[in-house]
């Protein structure tokens, strides 16, 4: 198949749907970003639908582009992703973009959910209580990076040396990375499209590459889930998460 029809297979897939012909007032634009994204990116690499589309979501969460968001959300569902899972997937970019942003995303969200007769609230995907949420988020965080940031933050007055550790301890990993409906390697892939989509986070973009990688990915995938957020991001910000993480994906 030539990318023609490679992006009618793949809309068709995700959207139930055909791409733009000569619909709207930007044909020429809209053929361009359709067949780029899903007659050729979508292509590319060993992620499965599933994980493209999470991807997509994080990226559409960070940037804040909550009409693609709401399509996306759409197509995650259309392929079988379940609400809890898309769920997960925005509420962990908390952390990173701050509640507003994260909010305005679960409104998208939620709208979406509501327009299907999905019910709301959605099951539970809480495992911490407010006695074990330090406990258990170090327990993933420290296999994985250590005491890295208790030492790098030292230096901070009182009580911030120990507070501000004690709050990525607590809430990125106690509060969301613990947390039901995605297992900690897709969570760690996820974590490195937020932090290449933030810009600006390149030091966090390594830490997170070599955390995903002792969590179960592959070079590739952790390329492969890059390349496919650019399409979103744009091509400066995959550029600078390739070259910051360079020694850590390059082929051997």
């Amino acid at each position: 198949m030539d990318r023609v029809e490679r992006c009618e297979e793949k809309f068709a897939e995700l959207f139930g749907g055909k791409p733009t012909q000569n619909e709207g007032n930007d044909p020429e634009f809209m053929r361009i970003l359709q067949r780029f994204i899903f007659g050729e990116v979508c292509y590319e690499g060993s992620l499965d639908n599933r994980m493209r589309e999470l991807i997509t979501i994080t990226v559409l969460t960070v940037n804040q582009t909550l009409p693609q968001l709401k399509a996306h959300t759409a197509a995650c569902l259309h392929i079988g992703i379940s609400p809890e899972e898309i769920r997960e997937v925005i509420y962990q970019c908390a952390p990173f973009i701050g509640f507003p942003k994260t909010l305005n995303a679960i409104a998208t969200m939620d709208e979406v959910f509501a327009a299907i007769g999905i019910a709301l609230p959605l099951v539970s995907g809480e495992t911490v209580t407010e006695e074990t949420r330090y406990e258990k988020g170090l327990a993933l965080q420290e296999p994985i990076y250590g005491t890295e940031i208790k030492e790098r933050y030292a230096w901070l007055p009182a009580p911030f040396d120990e507070a501000v550790p004690r709050y990525l301890t607590e809430l990125g990993f106690g509060d969301f990375m613990t947390r039901k409906g995605m297992s900690e390697k897709e969570r760690e892939l996820l974590t490195v499209v937020i932090l290449a989509a933030l810009g600006g986070a390149e030091v966090q973009v390594r830490s997170h590459v070599m955390g995903a990688l002792k969590a179960g990915n592959t070079k590739e995938e952790v390329v492969c889930a890059l390349v496919h957020a650019m399409p979103y991001m744009g091509i400066p910000r995959l550029f600078n998460a390739l070259n910051c993480a360079k020694d850590l994906l390059s082929k051997e």
